[in-house]
């Protein structure tokens, strides 16, 4: 990719100066490698952070650090924030269904489910999203490959939670929770694609808008349903503060580096990678138990999820081409917006899908 362009000073027809495009330091696998496993990890951060303070306490925490990473990047990019009390009344809600609703939920449901539960639930997302997007978006229409992806997915889910054996030793309760924080995530979506859809500030600046409003949200509530912590163990802090600085503000930066790069589709893919390494994290480091069915039915809830994203081919038609330039993936995605399809990553959560992550779109 190169920019043209023409010496403004020289009167005469010249040949075009073609600058090369700068190329980041890190190649995209890299990145987007990274990326997966700060969201996959982002549940295992959870449940260690929950062990010793409350929840609200670790989404708190979990918002700080992120907004301090997002402060940080606007700063040396000099972005500002948006404008507006109509606007940032949108980002307001924006913020509560995004960031300080899921990620609060995430929080409560690891206090009775384990993390790789929580990083399977996360994964129906798009699952849920496509359901809403039929409701609430009417341009979305559904096709028969999407409308099975939903069966499979939803079969999947049944198959994660055991169904066979009237989801015994299952915590109805929390697994409850994690899936209304997956839920979450396409109400977001949905509601800023209807109202913030368009909107002059950049991405980042709409997303660390949102990141510092959830911050106040949290710090509004927590000191209602909490007490001030006796003592500050240390591995759970590091957990809270790596949520935070990892699973929240740098995963953002580099997932709008990846859409920027090699386009939505592609970036999107790091949703399927969250619950493998959410699952082999809660395995392998925290030890937490692993039966057949966890495994085979996040394999059908990812593929069901794969399914509903599937999007028809549009159709060439004989006409004559225009002079108008065709858009392609990743001209349109040079700046990533707020109006992304409900059901792919937004931003979370991530995330994820992500914030996918557990914010998705930020996770």
């Amino acid at each position: 990719m190169s920019t043209v362009a023409a010496r403004p000073s020289e009167t005469a027809p010249t040949a075009p100066t073609v600058t090369p495009h700068r190329r980041a330091a890190l190649d995209w696998r890299i990145r987007f490698g990274v990326l997966s496993l700060i969201w996959g990890f982002s549940f295992l951060f959870i449940k260690v952070g929950t062990e010793a303070y409350a929840p609200f306490q670790v989404t708190l925490g979990r918002l700080v650090f992120g907004t301090a990473v997002l402060a940080a990047a606007m700063a040396v990019k000099r972005e500002r924030l948006p404008r507006g009390a109509r606007t940032w009344g949108h980002l307001a809600v924006a913020a509560f269904l995004l960031k300080a609703l899921p990620f609060s939920l995430f929080a409560y449901s690891e206090l009775t489910i384990p993390s790789t539960l929580a990083g399977i639930c996360n994964a129906t997302s798009p699952l849920w999203g496509m359901v809403l997007s039929l409701v609430a978006l009417s341009e979305d229409r559904p096709t028969r490959r999407r409308v099975a992806g939903l069966g499979i997915g939803f079969l999947g889910v049944l198959t994660v939670l055991g169904a066979w054996q009237g989801f015994h030793g299952l915590d109805m309760t929390g697994t409850a929770m994690a899936l209304l924080a997956s839920l979450s995530y396409p109400v977001g979506w949905i509601y800023v694609r209807r109202t913030l859809a368009g909107a002059g500030p950049s991405h980042l600046s709409l997303t660390g808008a949102q990141l510092l409003l959830a911050t106040f949200q949290l710090a509004l509530v927590t000191p209602l349903f909490t007490s001030m912590p006796s003592r500050f163990p240390l591995v759970p802090l590091l957990a809270v503060a790596a949520l935070g600085a990892l699973g929240t503000g740098l995963a953002v930066l580099l997932q709008y580096g990846l859409v920027a790069e090699v386009g939505p589709t592609t970036a999107q893919m790091v949703t399927y990678f969250i619950p493998v390494i959410a699952t082999a994290a809660g395995v392998a480091i925290l030890g937490e138990s692993l039966t057949w069915s966890t495994p085979i039915g996040a394999l059908i809830v990812l593929a069901g999820a794969a399914l509903t994203q599937a999007r028809p081919k549009i159709q060439r038609t004989g006409t004559a081409p225009t002079q108008a330039r065709p858009k392609t993936e990743r001209t349109e995605a040079a700046r990533p917006g707020p109006d992304v399809a409900p059901g792919r990553i937004a931003p979370e959560p991530d995330v994820s899908r992500m914030e996918s992550g557990p914010g998705a779109t930020d996770r």
